[in-house]
């Protein structure tokens, strides 16, 4: 078997090497190559200069909804300082990667017994999201003899940055409403089993401008300081989650995380006394993913051509979920064992689509590849975030991909 060819988004070459073996693998059991590939070095690297670059006061959680790869959590849990995570089933993912981690646990509807694994784990904080969320976890730390650490998280009644979902400043089931907060700061604050440690103020997903985003931290403290002088709440942690963003165009225009780093060391003096907590998941992984589907067929309809893929967005929803091209490589293959004739396009637009019962299974419309046959493998880059986590993977029960890591 052989590889000759590459177009498109260009490859790392220690990736191109994995997709080439893992090609060949494929071919000696006679299936269709298809697989995710993590770059762990790479991701270990990446969150090893960040957590250099912050300040003291910062603390740097990786959220597991991301990517939660038993590879990629592995990699990731001695280059930061913890996980943020948003059920049990992540917890347990968490203890499993580093048993010692520090554990914010996050998100609406925590049952009685999430609360209750949360605190037997060590759950190190938990956010509020509601009267009946806090009751919940006075009761069990109460019948557990215990105290619950809590972040009060905040919906306030205007966005305090912008991205391509909001989570607060509009009506979502995220946090506590802020003309509800008086209440419920007095209701935590008198709670026998409840330690208010601070607010929680996520508030965006996949914002790509960091200059946006330090304003963000500027609001959010000031939040912090009138909430404080107003109602009593402690602010010792200030968490403003995660939302820092990739540009899935291909263009490489991602958060730029030097800048908001140095804006935060900038800011030192407002921090003093501040814990602030930062979630990044997407921007720590997202670059060193790659989903790889080879050629099943190529064929044309109604004058447009179409590629076939074994896979999909079942596997790979992530484009779909954006409604936006994906950017691509082909990796081209020359062994064709196969006794029929070759499919094949030359300089042609083509829709790169999965084997789904769906039209809505295309994961890209590509204005033009030069050469395109079955046989070939196509990968596309940016799949380290939102990838497989979010696929409804099952549909229609084809297999599973593969999973290797460089």
């Amino acid at each position: 078997m052989q590889t000759h060819r590459h177009e498109g988004h260009a490859l790392p070459a220690h990736v191109a090497e994995q997709i080439r073996t893992g090609i060949a693998a494929a071919r000696e059991r006679a299936e269709p190559f298809c697989a995710y590939v993590h770059d762990t070095t790479a991701i270990a690297e990446g969150a090893g200069r960040l957590r250099a670059a912050l300040p003291d006061a910062c603390t740097l959680l990786y959220a597991i909804k991301a990517n939660s790869r038993p590879e990629v959590l592995r990699a990731l849990a001695p280059r930061v300082d913890g996980f943020e995570i948003s059920s049990v089933g992540e917890l347990r993912k968490a203890r499993a990667a580093d048993a010692g981690a520090r554990v914010v646990f996050n998100g609406p509807g925590k049952t009685w017994k999430d609360i209750e694994e949360g605190l037997r784990a060590g759950v190190d904080l938990f956010n509020v999201e509601s009267t009946a969320d806090l009751a919940r976890l006075d009761a069990v730390a109460g019948r557990l003899g215990t105290r619950a650490r809590v972040q009060l998280r905040v919906n306030t009644r205007r966005p305090l940055v912008t991205g391509t979902r909001q989570m607060v400043g509009v009506a979502t089931q995220f946090g506590v409403d802020e003309e509800q907060l008086p209440e419920v700061i007095a209701a935590a604050l008198a709670a026998p089993h409840i330690e208010v440690e601070g607010l929680h103020l996520h508030s965006v997903s996949n914002n790509t401008d960091a200059a946006s985003h330090l304003a963000f931290v500027d609001s959010c403290l000031a939040l912090a300081a009138e909430l404080r002088a107003r109602h009593g709440v402690p602010t010792k942690v200030l968490d403003i989650g995660g939302g820092f963003g990739v540009d899935y165009t291909g263009a490489g225009r991602h958060f730029a995380w030097d800048d908001f780093a140095a804006g935060l060391h900038e800011r030192a003096e407002a921090l003093t006394g501040t814990e602030l907590v930062i979630e990044p998941g997407r921007s720590l992984v997202a670059d060193h993913g790659y989903y790889c589907a080879e050629v099943l067929d190529l064929k044309h309809n109604h004058g447009q051509a179409f590629a076939v893929l074994r896979g999909g967005i079942h596997q790979f929803r992530l484009p779909a979920v954006l409604r936006a091209d994906h950017p691509f490589a082909v990796v081209g293959v020359d062994d064709w064992p196969w006794p029929l004739d070759r499919p094949e396009i030359r300089d042609s637009a083509v829709a790169l689509c999965g084997e789904l019962g769906t039209p809505a299974d295309v994961l890209t419309r590509a204005p033009r590849v030069g050469l395109l046959r079955a046989g070939d493998v196509v990968v596309f880059p940016l799949a380290g975030a939102y990838g497989w986590e979010i696929s409804h993977r099952d549909f229609l029960s084809h297999p599973h991909p593969d999973f290797l890591t460089t």
